[in-house]
């Protein structure tokens, strides 16, 4: 039998590895939007996304865990899932519609949801809870960066 924690590591995984895929087009015009100027740790902001990635999986199955009732289990997998798929859809999305607004209200919709899990499950486990806390931190400061970008790139609203 194949353990939770491998399960949920290669669910989450195949998931951003078929969701994160962008054109050549798209990259290029994300990457040439006008950043703000006191964005300066832009390239650490890949390693951040794995580390909270790695922090979510960890969360999941410590929720898996300590849950017995098959019913709250599998709906907490739910939200975990959903939370991804949220988090995910934001660079496709974003570049897809050529929007900094749409890539805003994705950041902030995907906050909500991280919100919303992390209450549920702080219900079962304050140290699932505990692994979503990075999420619920930089959740906001990568929303407002998106968000700063607007007036920066007026045509790519």
């Amino acid at each position: 039998m194949i353990p939770a924690w491998l399960w949920i590591g290669l669910i989450a995984f195949a998931l951003a590895f078929v969701c994160n895929r962008l054109s050549p087009r798209d990259l290029r015009w994300f990457n040439r939007l006008r950043r703000p100027p006191w964005l300066t740790f832009e390239w650490v902001i890949p390693f951040i996304w794995i580390a909270i990635f790695i922090a979510g999986a960890v969360s999941a199955t410590l929720a898996w865990n300590a849950t017995m009732d098959p019913g709250h289990r599998w709906g907490l997998m739910v939200g975990y899932l959903l939370l991804e798929l949220t988090i995910m859809a934001y660079t496709p999305v974003m570049c897809k519609l050529r929007s900094l607004r749409v890539g805003s209200i994705i950041g902030a919709t995907g906050f909500f949801v991280g919100l919303a899990l992390a209450i549920a499950v702080s219900q079962v486990s304050t140290t699932a809870f505990g692994f979503l806390v990075p999420f619920l931190i930089w959740s906001p400061i990568g929303t407002y960066v998106t968000w700063a970008m607007i007036p920066l790139n007026p045509g790519e609203i």
